[in-house]
């Protein structure tokens, strides 16, 4: 298993749309409370003796706490900072020309970013300070800020087949889902009872979506109705941190937690749990997988370890 080992703890980790050996990881120094940030561009090398080669790393005053590849352009990144700003970094120009941008209008942590795969010049985040941006690549100023939400909001996802429609999830233990075409948000619901940290929707079903949060558990919702879950998913120890779904088998998802490890789960069947990875020391916090590989994942955590596997058919995961 190809391990890179980071200088500042691990927060997000995302494979390239455009690269199959690429991915990005966002780190923060001191468990991101305090210090600075670095992020790292890698790439997989085809030696095992070298597995992976650093392509570039940019330096920040604070913590960069998440990371998204643009689906328009192959070399360029936007990084949620712990300072409240959104940083537009490209990998084809030198070090010190970056960053391109710097987008200054979150009062409080920026923690996550996320790219409109059909709209490709447009992305989210999601911030401390409560609220959503919408921004484009041509504008120097947000298009639009959503606030209904009463504490930070921990993850904004864009819905893979709808370019207008997002899920956000919330400290204030609600998920809401949006249209940007409407003034407010079209759907809000509690789907668990502590804050949720995460969210994610299926990638062949536009109406499925997961969540997971500070109770230990995952639920997957129709959000045609949301009354009761489809499925719950317990098996953490403590809070589930990301979840995110397969971009190759609809009813494979990834996640990780608090209890440094990382499961693969089949939501549509009772025995949910499919692999349970336990490679991390520390807190794991960031996971992917790949749109470009099937079943190649990638993970990063408070170890300062970035980890990528091949996922059921890899001797060497444990």
């Amino acid at each position: 298993m190809p391990v890179f080992k980071t200088p500042f703890n691990g927060y997000s980790v995302k494979f390239s749309p455009f690269y199959e050996d690429r991915l990005a990881v966002a780190t923060a120094q001191n468990f991101g409370i305090l210090g600075n940030g670095r992020l790292h561009v890698l790439s997989l090398s085809p030696n095992p003796s070298q597995p992976f080669t650093e392509i570039a790393a940019y330096d920040t005053a604070d913590g960069v706490y998440d990371v998204a590849w643009s689906e328009s352009h192959d070399s360029l990144l936007v990084a949620a900072v712990a300072d409240g700003s959104v940083k537009l970094y490209d990998t084809a120009l030198p070090p010190t020309s970056n960053p391109i941008r710097s987008l200054r209008e979150h009062t409080r942590e920026v923690h996550s970013a996320d790219y409109n795969p059909l709209r490709r010049d447009s992305f989210l985040t999601s911030s401390w300070d409560d609220t959503v941006k919408l921004w484009t690549l041509d504008r120097p100023s947000s298009l639009r800020t959503f606030k209904e939400h009463s504490y930070c909001v921990y993850s904004a996802v864009w819905n893979p087949r709808h370019a207008d429609v997002f899920a956000s999830a919330s400290g204030d233990c609600t998920l809401r889902v949006w249209d940007v075409r409407e003034p407010s948000s079209t759907m809000v619901f509690p789907p668990h009872e502590l804050e949720v940290l995460t969210c994610d929707w299926n990638k062949y079903d536009d109406c499925i979506i997961a969540t997971a949060s500070v109770d230990k558990s995952i639920k997957v919702w129709d959000v045609r109705s949301f009354r009761v879950p489809i499925a719950v998913m317990n098996g953490h120890g403590y809070a589930v941190r990301k979840v995110r779904f397969s971009p190759h088998v609809r009813n494979l998802m990834v996640s990780c937690s608090y209890d440094m490890t990382v499961c693969v789960w089949d939501f549509m069947v009772e025995d949910a749990l499919v692999s349970r990875y336990d490679h991390h020391t520390e807190f794991a916090v960031g996971v992917d997988m790949s749109v470009l590989v099937e079943g190649l994942m990638a993970s990063t955590g408070w170890d300062e370890l970035v980890y990528v596997w091949q996922h059921g058919t890899d001797p060497r995961a444990p």
